[in-house]
């Protein structure tokens, strides 16, 4: 699998789903593979929706040779109501090139969002929510840690004036340690800040992740990036991250598309 064939496999099914006629549905779809930061936005009942892309990392550190990460990402998610959801994230294939050489798999992730308060429309209050997840011991270093994770996150998002919104998010991870083994608390908080212009919007996130080994550092990101709905019911998502602090690539490429089926 390279870069160019998962891009055309994205723009095929992008394509045959925009084909689709998008009846009965009001609501567009809301991909959470595209920020770094997660709104209360569910699927809705019934409906399933597939989230796939691709990232392209570029890290230098000291001497070392330039480190590129190239991964493949995939997630569905599965709407139980219309404020519950269960899903399954994931990286089923992981290049890497530099002072490491190796191919593989990331990690598998079962998550949940849950909806528990929704104000009526026009409330100057947020939609609040919380995402737990388990991160399964199935990939090793340097893919993963090969120990399970698990946490959870809250999540706040606002409906602001002129069609902004504003996603807030702060939770905590176990992180499994292989040396010493056991796990270590990690802190997430994220802000992400989004303007719908109709079939195309802009957003940006800013994430900050405490240290998840004991000779880590906190690790600070900011990205920037657009998502394009060509129907209500597909959306394509490009954005660049870069680090700001931390052990972190200098900067990623990201894209993908969002379908959404049942609804």
């Amino acid at each position: 699998m390279n870069a160019a064939a998962l891009c055309a496999a994205l723009i095929l099914l992008a394509t045959t789903a925009a084909a689709a006629q998008d009846k009965g549905e009001d609501s567009k779809v809301q991909p959470d593979r595209s920020g770094a930061s997660t709104s209360t936005s569910t699927v809705g009942a019934g409906a399933i929706q597939l989230e796939t892309g691709f990232n392209y990392g570029h890290e230098r550190i000291g001497g070392r040779p330039t480190q590129t990460r190239f991964g493949a990402e995939a997630a569905v998610r599965a709407g139980i109501t219309d404020d519950l959801e269960f899903g399954i994230s994931a990286e089923p294939f992981v290049r890497l090139r530099g002072d490491v050489d190796d191919t593989g798999h990331g990690d598998f992730t079962l998550v949940a969002k849950w909806r528990f308060f929704k104000p009526a429309e026009g409330s100057p209050w947020p939609q609040l929510g919380v995402l737990p997840s388990v991160t399964l011991p199935v990939t090793d270093e340097p893919f993963g840690s090969g120990k399970t994770d698990f946490g959870a996150i809250l999540l706040a998002s606002f409906d602001l004036p002129w069609q902004v919104g504003l996603d807030l998010n702060a939770g905590m991870y176990a992180v499994g340690q292989n040396h010493p083994s056991g796990h270590r608390l990690q802190a997430f908080v994220g802000a992400g800040l989004s303007k719908d212009f109709g079939a195309v919007a802009l957003f940006t996130d800013f994430v900050y992740t405490s240290r998840e080994t004991r000779d880590g550092r906190d690790t600070v990101i900011l990205d920037g990036g657009v998502i394009y709905w060509p129907a209500r019911h597909v959306a394509l998502d490009a954005s660049v991250v870069t680090s700001l602090a931390g052990q972190a690539p200098d900067w990623t490429v990201r894209a993908g598309v969002s379908v959404r089926f049942g609804k």
